[in-house]
């Protein structure tokens, strides 16, 4: 009887779905949560650098044009990811739940990709009503994502301040932080968040591989981002016509010649076949992957000659040469672009890539995922550096955790 009751809920949910607005979703999740037998809830959506979760304004049921609370009400409310029973939700990707067991606070994840966390509240919440939680917080999840590409409110709502337009133009183009499947996990951060230079970062599911790239643009202004767009453009047009890594790496050195010249960019373009364990990268003039196995890093295990970067003209007729390795389940690879390893503190201290990959083998050992690992390891990193980084810093971690 209960399964038929939250069946018939969530087809009415999904049923006016389509045509509310972004500010009419929490309502609509709301009035649900009321006929599970709730007492209410509330979306809180993850600002752009993961520090805060924010409040989306909550209409009035019976009277849908009015808020019960204003912006400036809600974004006083923002709780903190690092301090807070809600954000030990969005961390641990684990539903939380009050002492009183009358507040649960459940993750918010699309596949693997944290979006936030939802509060619901009830005089008591037992197995059945924590099940019915989780349920909803996944549809309310699903129905943000579907809005979240045409409806600016659920973009603004996670910012804290105005993006430069290199910025703009550059998370457009970027993918989700962090894809999956049973097979992989790629997560990366990018910062500084509001003020992105040249670099850009892409990941991609297809046909059994794991497609990695990571872009440094010359520069730190529209034409340093504009370079990097097309850069990503050229990788993903190459690769969806069926073309290989070298193919990508021609395509690439061909657009900023034409369209970009006099840009250099430098770069990793990898492959991992999520069957055999098999990665194949090309680097140009980018930081050596690395390697970390069993809570290591593996000395050396994925540094080859160096390939001079693209924007020289070198890689138009010959593309760069193409290395392989071969890993070990639970492998992790970190790629990173040397504003990260190269940021320095007051002092004059570098970051380095020993604390670099200290960080994030603490953070795992500890049992974080991947993108918790790296949303405390940029925290780390802007701090070293007093909040404000000098130069992008872009970090990707991969891990093959293949199936049986």
């Amino acid at each position: 009887m209960a399964a038929a009751r939250t069946g018939a809920v969530l087809a009415w949910v999904l049923e006016r779905s389509h045509e509310v607005s972004a500010r009419q979703i929490p309502a609509l999740i709301d009035e649900a949560a009321r006929r599970l037998g709730l007492t209410g809830t509330c979306l809180y959506l993850a600002d752009l650098q993961q520090v805060r979760l924010v409040a989306l304004p909550q209409l009035a049921a019976d009277h849908p044009g009015t808020e019960q609370t204003t912006d400036a009400d809600e974004r006083a409310r923002a709780l903190d990811i690092d301090g807070s029973l809600a954000g030990l939700a969005y961390r641990a990707q684990h539903l939380q739940l009050s002492r009183d067991r009358t507040t649960a606070w459940v993750p918010m994840v699309d596949g693997v990709e944290r979006l936030g966390v939802m509060r619901a509240t009830a005089p008591g919440l037992d197995a059945e009503a924590l099940e019915d939680c989780r349920t909803l917080a996944a549809l309310a999840t699903l129905i943000v994502v579907s809005k979240s590409t045409h409806h600016d409110l659920l973009v603004v709502r996670g910012r804290s301040r105005p993006m430069t337009l290199q910025a703009e133009l550059l998370w457009a183009f970027l993918p989700p932080r962090t894809i999956g499947t049973s097979q992989a996990t790629s997560s990366a951060v990018l910062e500084p968040a509001y003020d992105i230079g040249g670099d850009a970062f892409d990941h991609n599911f297809s046909d059994g591989l794991l497609h990695l790239t990571l872009l440094d643009a010359m520069g730190h202004d529209l034409a340093a981002g504009g370079a990097s767009a097309a850069g990503l453009a050229a990788c993903r047009a190459t690769r969806r016509a069926g073309g290989g890594l070298e193919d990508v790496a021609t395509t690439i050195e061909r657009t900023l010649h034409q369209w970009v010249p006099d840009r250099l960019m430098t770069g990793i373009l990898a492959r991992l076949d999520t069957h055999r364990g098999e990665l194949a990268w090309i680097n140009c003039g980018h930081p050596p992957p690395l390697l970390i196995r069993d809570g290591h890093v593996v000395p050396a295990a994925l540094e080859r000659p160096p390939q001079l970067p693209f924007g020289l003209g070198f890689h138009t007729e010959a593309p760069p040469e193409a290395y392989r390795a071969r890993l070990q389940p639970r492998d992790r690879v970190l790629l990173y672009s040397d504003g990260v390893t190269e940021a320095r503190s007051a002092s004059g201290a570098l970051f380095g890539e020993e604390r670099l990959t200290d960080t994030v083998i603490r953070s795992m050992a500890s049992g974080s995922t991947a993108p918790e690992a790296l949303r405390r390891l940029i925290l780390d990193l802007l701090t070293h550096q007093d909040q404000r980084l000098h130069d992008d810093a872009t970090i990707l971690l991969c891990e093959w955790h293949p199936t049986p």
